[in-house]
């Protein structure tokens, strides 16, 4: 077995939430939205908690939320979520939404409003699509003349305020939703070598992206510290527990739900027929079926 297969790379979010706001790691962050927004000049200058997720205890594994602000002022908030959740399109809404009203005080001109950019790296199906990889954002289209309004358009660059870095167009949020489990492990693109180590929790031989390197020098499981090793071990078994307890839940839920169906198909069968026949069918005890 090689070494590059015995390599080990900690996961994404445990790393964004332990290790990659150091500023000595920003580089890694870089290099992944490098590879996303296909920009080799985009510059972290901070990493923060997400106001979305100061609410959430800070041993849950279930979802990393952060906010990244890069050079020219744009907010990314990078979201890692593990579990489904049905509203997760609707809280994606919420936050970007929260987040521009929050870019700007009560009475300050809206041209001061910040730019958003949403990245959901998620580890269960959204249930929408075939890609693992989406992008989306808001676009002007004539109904009659089929018309869309671009961003280098004249009259747009002037209805743009003063001071404003970004005009009428390129002001509303981006979105960039990751399905890490749809992935197929073929890199054809730069952005397909981070999906693939958050998939696998390895590097692929012969990445070549920006700063890739930087994450098996970094973040390798068998160059921690025994303290960050344990650490980590802790958040896997934590995470292994409670990913076993959701699905628990959702089986037991899942037979009640069956049980509860038969109740009622049985219901209805005592209109028309015998305890005795329906018990047959159902095998719900005989004295059930009398309280029914």
């Amino acid at each position: 077995m090689s070494n590059q297969e015995k390599q080990q790379i900690v996961r994404f979010d445990w790393a964004m939430k332990h290790l990659l706001r150091d500023k000595a790691n920003y580089d890694i962050v870089e290099g992944f939205l490098s590879a996303l927004f296909e920009d080799n000049e985009i510059k972290v200058i901070d990493i923060l908690e997400s106001e979305t997720n100061q609410k959430v205890e800070n041993d849950k594994f279930n979802k990393v939320d952060v906010l990244v602000k890069d050079k020219t002022g744009r907010n990314i908030i990078i979201e890692i979520q593990n579990t489904k959740e049905s509203d997760y399109l609707f809280r994606l809404l919420f936050g970007t939404s929260k987040n521009i009203v929050e870019s700007i005080k009560l009475g300050e001109k809206y041209g001061k409003i910040n730019k958003v950019i949403s990245i959901s790296i998620l580890y269960f199906n959204l249930g929408i699509g075939k890609d693992y990889l989406y992008y989306g954002n808001t676009t002007f289209t004539g109904i009659t003349t089929g018309e869309k309004i671009d961003k280098d358009n004249e009259k747009v660059k002037k209805l743009t305020p003063k001071g404003s870095k970004y005009n009428g167009i390129e002001i509303f949020p981006e979105y960039y939703l990751i399905e890490v489990n749809k992935y197929k492990n073929v890199v054809e693109r730069a952005i397909d070598e981070w999906i693939f180590w958050f998939k696998n929790e390895k590097i692929k031989e012969g990445s070549k992206s920006k700063n890739i390197k930087k994450v098996q020098e970094k973040l390798d499981y068998l160059k921690m510290d025994d303290r960050t090793r344990r650490e980590y071990e802790r958040f896997l078994d934590r995470m292994a527990s409670e990913l076993d307890m959701i699905e628990t839940a959702k089986e037991e839920g899942r037979e009640e739900g069956k049980e509860e169906g038969i109740k009622e198909i049985a219901k209805t069968m005592l209109q028309t027929m015998s305890v005795e026949e329906v018990q047959k069918i159902t095998k719900l005890s005989s004295e059930l079926l009398k309280q029914l």
